[in-house]
């Protein structure tokens, strides 16, 4: 009798998580065109005004989509400068095949490659949080496309502790799809908004939050799973990688908050800020995680004034 009540519990839950899927992507359709690359079918909004200028390529972190850079810094940036923004491999709109294409590595091939079917040469990269990892990956092993890159509240090196019982049991095999497809949705709608305020802390999360970013998008099964094989894999990427920052030649410009909970700048911005050439750190005082949301006057500004400086040089060159 027990075991028949909990099949009977998960088949509900399950066929409630399908609903909430169809409901949660009906309200959220796709705002952009689909780009195949090898691996996986990349949701890329194009706006802004295009045939000049240097354009401006946005990529957001883990737990969110396109739509969290979007607004209100790619609204802001797309009235004077063409912005690209890209749903990471397996987040918002956009696919990925295969369980292991979760390391910035991978993904900044995917994103190349985009760019490069979208006829974007070079580029400013604006990154938050997780890919800080993958912006820096990007300098890396793609320097021709990136003329410049932007870092807010970047994660960039090893920390202490991991990143949650729940992400690690969601990315481990047949028991993390089994509650990916039960249970995580319905308790997902209880919990979105709490859990994305403590994110903005100490700033306050601006009202609509969850429902203008698209957030709900997070508590589909496959999206959540994909990101938490992203979460419980980075400290491992990113590892690999910090030796080979020095070799970063594009120049960086990083807008960390000494007060952000989710990544230190301590352990982070400051150390990388340290090891790359061409690095600017502005750390601001009262500050959180979400620096796109808390000044995006400031970041627009910084990007602005970089652009200002590699257009003549690279004009001097042609």
């Amino acid at each position: 009798m027990f075991v028949m009540s909990v099949v009977t519990a998960l088949v509900l839950l399950a066929l409630l998580t399908q609903a909430g899927v169809l409901a949660v992507q009906r309200a959220f359709p796709p705002q952009g065109r689909m780009v195949e690359v090898d691996g996986a079918v990349l949701h890329v909004v194009d706006i802004g005004p295009r045939g000049y200028g240097m354009p401006i390529v946005m990529l957001h972190g883990a737990s969110s989509n396109l739509e969290a850079m979007r607004r209100p810094l790619g609204d802001l940036l797309a009235k004077d400068h063409r912005v690209i923004l890209i749903d990471r491999p397996g987040h918002g709109w956009s696919t990925r095949m295969r369980r292991q294409d979760s390391t910035p590595q991978i993904q900044a091939r995917m994103i190349d490659e985009a760019l490069g079917k979208l006829g974007i040469d070079r580029a400013i990269v604006v990154v938050h949080s997780w890919s800080g990892a993958l912006g820096a990956r990007l300098a890396l092993d793609h320097p021709s496309r990136v003329a410049g890159l932007v870092m807010l509240a970047p994660v960039t090196h090893p920390w202490r502790g991991g990143v949650g019982r729940y992400n690690e049991i969601i990315a481990t095999p047949v028991i993390g799809p089994l509650l990916a497809y039960t249970v995580t949705l319905p308790l997902g709608y209880f919990v979105a908004e709490a859990g994305a305020r403590s994110v903005f802390l100490p700033q306050m999360m601006p009202d609509g939050f969850v429902r203008d970013s698209a957030t709900p998008l997070l508590l589909r099964p496959r999206e959540f799973i994909a990101n938490a094989c992203d979460l419980v894999t980075l400290k491992e990427a990113v590892a690999a990688q910090v030796s080979r920052y020095g070799e970063i030649s594009a120049p960086v410009t990083i807008i960390a908050g000494e007060l952000d909970k989710t990544v230190s700048t301590n352990i982070h911005a400051r150390p990388f800020a340290a090891m790359v050439p061409n690095a600017k750190l502005i750390a601001l005082p009262d500050l959180g995680h979400m620096v796109q949301n808390a000044v995006p006057d400031l970041v627009k500004t910084e990007i602005e004034t970089m652009i200002g400086k590699i257009v003549p040089v690279q004009a001097a060159a042609d």
